[in-house]
């Protein structure tokens, strides 16, 4: 029986337990060997073969050890070292670099919800890692994405963690494997034996469901074996379709690969979904811009809003290419330096009203271009005139 303050393999104290499933065991350990002290954290995870113990346990839990190895992703834990002992029980441990932060399962355990946009800061960020992953030589499935194995580092950046599943593709596709993953986060695939880089995306999109309804996906009604959630969230028809579209039973009806989703969610647009009898055509729901300036009902992308230095610095001709006609009253004299203001504050989301975009990435490039702009030339013209009113004054005073 292991205890806090034990040393393993004469270099890693260990100090609390993080987690116990019956099976492996997690623990925070110092590593008294680390050059950095900074680094000196780490987590050990241990397997004590005989028991309940299983070969097929041993054997994921080595492969876990043989592909973390090969691994170098700055958003993967780091492998450390593996080892065996023998002290009365077979232990094996695999050391891994540890990450400061909470998992996803923690803050929805503390009652966080999450927001479109931060939903799709983790899609980002995970999608990113499992391009990574996908595209090695062979590729690699994490096969048990859910928000226990996905941190929220102290540096706000996503982490996968816990590669206990994992499966690289050097076998040939249609060979049974061990049956591992979550309910509710893996695809049915999954459990027959079968995983594709499409099951990792499957198991994403439901992780992300979890987070935007606060529900299991296990608890979530099914319709044709398909999650039903749209009428419990909140968010633009673009995300909408492409969670859909991450979630299809098939795999063959998913995204190909992370980085097509990736580009897709990129996009904003609406994505085809299997279970929809015709395309939902872009141009008729342009993630609702257009909808006119005084519409509140229609949902503005969170990700567009903040502040418009392109509005800010250059109102009187920002507001044309943009059709916010409120910036007609920049021209009215004493009147300018407030509407400039409110510009700021309000352009993106009344640009967004005012005119169709055809995607999400057409605006941010366009008020991009005018920031850009107003920096180089509309605020070394407004710096002129003040300079030249603050000498005119004081001329005259």
């Amino acid at each position: 029986m292991l205890q806090a303050e034990q040393i393993l393999q004469d270099r890693y104290q260990i100090q609390r337990q993080l987690g116990n499933n019956g099976i492996r065991q997690t623990w925070l350990a110092k590593d008294l060997k680390a050059d950095d002290g900074e680094n000196s954290t780490v987590v050990v995870k241990l397997l004590a073969f005989g028991g309940t113990v299983q070969w097929d346990d041993l054997k994921l839990f080595e492969r876990e050890a043989q592909i973390l190895k090969q691994l170098n992703h700055p958003r993967i834990p780091q492998y450390i070292d593996y080892f065996c002992i023998d002290d009365r029980t077979l232990w094996f441990g695999l050391i891994q670099q540890y990450i400061p932060g909470e998992s996803l399962k923690e803050k929805l355990a503390s009652g966080k919800r999450f927001t479109e946009k931060r939903a799709k800061k983790i899609a980002f960020e995970v999608l990113n890692i499992l391009t990574y992953l996908h595209e090695l030589n062979p590729g690699v499935l994490h096969r048990d994405i859910k928000p226990s194995n996905l941190i929220w580092g102290e540096d706000n950046q996503i982490y996968l963690v816990d590669f206990g599943a994992v499966q690289d593709k050097a076998a040939k596709e249609g060979v049974t494997f061990t049956v591992v993953g979550t309910y509710g986060y893996a695809p049915m695939e999954q459990f027959g034996g079968r995983a594709v880089a499409a099951s990792d995306l499957y198991a994403l999109g439901a992780s992300l469901i979890h987070l935007l309804t606060g529900i299991s996906p296990s608890d979530l009604p099914q319709q044709d074996l398909r999650l039903q959630f749209a009428d419990r969230v909140n968010l633009s028809p673009s995300f909408i379709s492409w969670l859909e579209k991450l979630i299809e039973p098939a795999p063959e009806q998913r995204f190909t690969s992370a980085g097509q989703a990736l580009n897709a969610l990129k996009s904003g647009l609406v994505v085809k979904s299997a279970n929809k009898s015709r395309l939902l055509v872009p141009k008729e729901i342009i993630n609702n811009s257009g909808c006119g300036i005084n519409n509140h009902n229609e949902t503005v992308p969170e990700e567009i809003l903040g502040w418009n230095w392109g509005a800010f610095l250059m109102p009187w001709f920002w507001m044309w290419t943009n059709q916010v006609w409120y910036g007609l009253f920049c021209f009215i004299p004493h009147g300018c330096w407030l509407m400039a203001i409110a510009l700021g504050a309000k352009g993106n989301e009344w640009a967004w009203k005012s005119r169709q975009w055809r995607s999400i990435e057409q605006f941010k490039a366009h008020q991009r271009g005018w920031a850009i702009a107003g920096i180089l030339i509309g605020a070394p013209i407004s710096i002129m005139f003040w300079l030249w009113a603050i000498a005119l004054l004081k001329s005259v005073f």
